[in-house]
């Protein structure tokens, strides 16, 4: 979603008025939707296996190319080999005499993809291909197909309906359009060059997605406007779904001999860029919230590679895990300021794009020798407050006055009594990030994905959906476009599995967010001592050395050791050593005790919080319906006393902000009050 502020435009006030006849329902017009989803089945070229299959390193692959004598050249982020998808012809390259080195092999996960013939797969069909095992090769299942027939019909009759922005019948309706999408100083030579049209049913511009070459339309994106206060919000919908399809717009325009690229997370951003400078461009497909390793065979050519993604801070931490996966020694970073924002206002407000362009700062440096390397980043989180505390929580207000955001490279730990709802309040907590854009990934070893998934969607849809099957559908579409994973384990699971597995995750899916539910499950194949205490402790290590390496934040479920029930949890009352507290950046208690002097409501304890240092507590109330927590109606009764350390109790307003009682020192909640 984008936001595009239009201030002080006497143009955009004179056109504003006309908006309404023509902002409508979001996205395209009912008959242009995609219809119910599709399962997608593909072929398996190789039998099922009843264990999974051990990740693949890069030494792996090299050694297997090695022993049967296959040649491969060492790219940035894939290794290329001659491809025996290829047929005789196309193993010679075009100056001829040399083999063709078109296949290249994804180093991290081993996927391949061949460029002659679009054949792909994963590790274990180009082994069986090799060898000589299955049939895959002669069906031909590993060949790259186009989106499905319904999908294709919908992006033709879509592309078919849409006309060049310069050949609109009506010249008022053109300049509105232009004013809307802030087009103003695109020419209508970049519009064409780019293949852009203008779908005037969905009011809405779209951007073609064509296949390797150039030779034929695969998928649509269209970017719909809405009125939205004194400014324009924009609105996505691709076709085919997210996920089914990736592409990258303008990759029919890039040359061979292009040794550099800038990616954009717009495609009005690439028009923009490409008009004034005249550099090779091109837009990644879901923007800042994915980088699909299956892009990544089509960016191997280029030496150097500068990411332009955006204006906030979001985009800045986006650029930095994007350069991991492309090799950081390539890559240059535009950081975000006011002197450069995207490409397109940077256009349209007359700034120097190749200054910006130069500007660029590489991704990587061998090590940190003084605070000059370091003064920028601390400039940008000082002049980016609320951006540097992290995404905020849209179920939970009180959440944000005590944590600020939800940050990356934290470890939060979450514990509450057995049956006290710990499960159902960390997946709204999860789902919450989960609808802004917070890429997360699940891992269930106490409940089934099934009955897990079942609660979330009942969240998400706010209501139980076994009273309205007739709006299922609609729910689950809108609920199977979050980008939301699931681990397939369930009950105990070695550490070491789980770490390759969340590693997998964070390169393949740009995973932002692991919930861990529960760590004792996984303590059964620990084999490290007879001390589950010392097995605890190594967890807890590996879960915080993974949430700093890959710039990813980890939620970790623990149970409490036993307590009496007359007691409130503490901070010691998390099981094992003081370890996980130690190292967790964040602690929060599930109170399921009766407070001071109010209700019998449980209630959600911030016992650390090493952003800031604010901790405090804030009252939770259940709907048993929707299976949601939400904040309940302001009372005098919430909470008026709280111990402190010397057993003394000071007194709080009753009307504190919406109810959150707030403490700068942690140790005030430390010791939890006692009815």
């Amino acid at each position: 979603m984008w936001v595009l502020l239009l201030r002080g435009g006497s143009l955009f006030r004179t056109l504003l008025p006309l908006r309404g006849e023509w902002m409508g329902r979001r996205g395209v017009p009912r008959s242009l939707v995609p219809g119910p989803p599709r399962r997608r089945y593909r072929k398996e070229a190789l039998p099922a296996l009843d264990v999974s299959v051990l990740p693949v390193t890069a030494t792996d692959i090299r050694q297997y190319l090695r022993t049967h004598g296959i040649p491969f050249q060492d790219g940035h982020s894939c290794l290329r080999a001659p491809s025996p998808f290829a047929g005789a012809s196309q193993h010679k390259d075009h100056a001829g005499g040399t083999t063709s080195f078109s296949l290249f092999i994804d180093k991290t996960t081993g996927r391949f993809l061949c460029m002659a013939s679009l054949a792909e797969g994963s590790w274990e069909d180009f082994q069986a291909s090799v060898e000589g095992r299955g049939d895959a090769t002669k069906e031909g299942v590993l060949l790259s197909k186009a989106p499905e027939a319904v999908d294709s019909e919908e992006v033709r009759r879509i592309w078919d309906r849409a006309v060049p922005l310069w050949e609109l019948p009506d010249p008022q309706e053109a300049q509105l359009a232009r004013v809307m999408f802030g087009l103003s100083k695109v020419t209508d030579d970049t519009l064409k060059r780019f293949s852009v049209r203008y779908l005037r049913p969905a009011h809405s511009l779209v951007f073609p997605w064509f296949s390797p070459g150039g030779l034929g339309l695969r998928g649509l994106k269209l970017v719909g406007a809405e009125g939205q206060g004194d400014g324009v919000h924009y609105v996505e919908t691709t076709i085919p779904r997210p996920g089914a399809f990736h592409n990258l717009f303008g990759l029919p325009l890039i040359n061979r001999r292009d040794v550099e690229v800038v990616l954009t997370s717009r495609e009005l951003d690439s028009l923009a860029l490409n008009q004034s400078m005249g550099v090779p461009t091109l837009a990644l497909p879901r923007g800042i919230a994915c980088l699909p390793p299956a892009l990544l065979p089509y960016l191997e050519q280029f030496r150097r590679i500068v990411l332009w993604l955006g204006d906030d801070l979001r985009s800045w931490e986006a650029a930095k895990l994007f350069a991991r996966k492309l090799n950081p020694k390539r890559c240059s970073l535009v950081r975000p300021g006011d002197q450069q924002p995207r490409p397109l206002e940077a256009l349209n407000q007359g700034l120097n794009l190749s200054r910006i362009l130069r500007s660029a700062l590489p991704a990587w440096h061998k090590s940190i020798v003084s605070f000059r390397q370091l003064r920028e980043e601390v400039l940008g989180e000082l002049s980016n407050v609320e951006q540097a505390a992290g995404v905020r929580w849209s179920r939970f207000p009180d959440l944000n006055r005590l944590l600020k955001g939800h940050r990356k490279s934290e470890l939060t730990v979450f514990t509450g009594p057995t049956g006290s709802g710990k499960t159902t309040f960390i997946s709204e907590y999860a789902l919450d990030l989960c609808t802004q854009g917070v890429n997360t990934l699940w891992g269930s070893f106490e409940i089934s994905n099934v009955r897990l998934a079942r609660v979330m969607l009942t969240q998400f849809a706010v209501g139980r959906l076994e009273e309205q099957l007739d709006k299922y559908d609609e729910w689950a579409d809108r609920f199977e476009d979050l980008p939301l994973y699931f681990m397939t384990f369930h009950g105990q699971q070695s550490i070491r599995t789980v770490i390759d597995t969340m590693q997998h995750a964070v390169y393949v899916y740009d995973i932002c967010h692991v919930v861990i539910d529960n760590l004792q499950f996984m303590m059964g194949h620990e084999q490290l001592s007879t001390d589950r205490i010392a097995a605890q402790d190594y967890i807890v290590g590996a879960f915080r050395k993974f949430a700093t390496d890959n710039s990813c934040h980890v939620t970790l479920v623990i149970h409490p050791r036993k307590e009496d029930d007359d007691k409130e949890l503490q901070t010691a009352s998390i099981f094992g050593s003081a370890k996980a507290s130690q190292e967790a950046d964040n602690v929060l208690i599930l109170q399921d005790r009766k407070l001071v002097t109010g209700p019998g409501k449980r209630y959600l304890q911030v016992s650390k919080n090493r952003f800031d240092g604010d901790v405090g507590v804030f009252p939770l109330e259940f709907n048993k319906s929707s299976l949601t927590f939400s904040i309940p109606p302001k009372s005098k009764a919430r909470l008026k006393k709280i111990k402190d350390d010397n057993g003394l109790v000071a007194k709080k307003p009753s009307s504190g902000k919406k109810g959150a009682v707030s403490q700068n020192s942690e140790t005030c909640l430390d010791q939890a009050p006692n009815p």
